[in-house]
């Protein structure tokens, strides 16, 4: 569902030791925003301070213990606000403003709630390039996108002309964010999100795979053998030292680089032809 812009001027985490579980969150209040999971922590966001409440749950559940409490703007969360964008023909807006696009453009509305994924940051938008230049000669149906955060390149793929996406991220509240989004753009019977390791999807048959992740898991990725038979690859999320490295274990695995962006040579999205064995 997605959430007033009022509801993110200031959030208020609190930093729990234990994870406090999906079923618990309904007890939280109206100001709850997100439940950030992460090992054995649990990071609680409210859009305004919420002391009471937190103690309640602390009451509940012993075994839970508060280590700390943080105050920050959204902005200084996020790294910027909630304003739209546009990548080449396409506009990305929050679901509050309105935005007219073109006959020939596309819109999406993105509520990235307390995820990391506005797209401000220079390799998701690095990425929707890399989606419509490879569009421009090439229609994908099946894409699989691992890691995929608040969703928004799992629904580019899709807009741009997919058939059927699989969205896959390991975090439940990326998981709970992303299939708000895919709603938000009418998207629920294309697009499939589905919380797990992205390991375990590496077999996933997709014309397209897209991987703006961490650079240790990207590496596992290109290590098994059924990751190797998608036809197109769009790496992302690497730095300089990493996409040297990258470039080398892919020309051992026969991967074609076709082309790269960079911002700043400091983060780098990589297109990469595969073997193209789909079956």
């Amino acid at each position: 569902m997605s959430r007033d812009k009022d509801q993110y001027n200031d959030l208020y985490i609190y930093l729990l030791q234990g994870a406090v579980d999906s079923k618990e969150e309904g007890f939280l209040g109206d100001a709850f925003l997100g439940n950030w999971v992460e090992d054995s922590s649990s990071f609680l966001f409210f859009s305004e301070p919420s002391p009471e409440i937190v103690s309640r749950l602390l009451e509940s559940r012993p075994a839970l213990k508060l280590i700390d409490d943080y105050h920050f703007t959204y902005e200084q969360w996020q790294g910027g606000g909630l304003e739209p964008f546009k990548v080449e023909h396409i506009h990305v807006v929050p679901p509050w403003r309105s935005v007219d696009a073109a006959e020939h453009e596309i819109r999406i509305i993105l509520d990235p709630g307390v995820v990391f994924g506005t797209g401000l940051h220079p390799t998701t938008r690095d990425c929707l390039r890399a989606m419509v230049y490879l569009r421009r000669n090439y229609v994908w149906k099946r894409v699989a996108d691992f890691g995929t955060g608040t969703g928004i390149l799992a629904i580019a793929a899709m807009l741009l002309g997919g058939e059927e996406v699989l969205a896959v991220d390991l975090n439940p509240l990326c998981v709970k964010t992303a299939q708000g989004n895919v709603s938000l753009n009418g998207l629920g019977q294309s697009v499939r999100v589905l919380e797990g390791d992205v390991l375990d999807f590496a077999e996933e048959a997709a014309d397209l795979a897209i991987a703006n992740i961490h650079y240790d898991v990207l590496h596992r990725l290109l290590g098994m053998e059924e990751f190797l038979k998608k036809e197109w690859y769009l790496f992302s999320g690497l730095m300089r030292s990493q996409v040297r490295d990258m470039k080398g274990l892919m020309t051992g695995k026969g991967l074609e680089l076709v082309k790269e962006w960079d911002h700043e040579m400091t983060w780098y999205t990589l297109l990469v032809k595969g073997h193209g064995v789909m079956e």
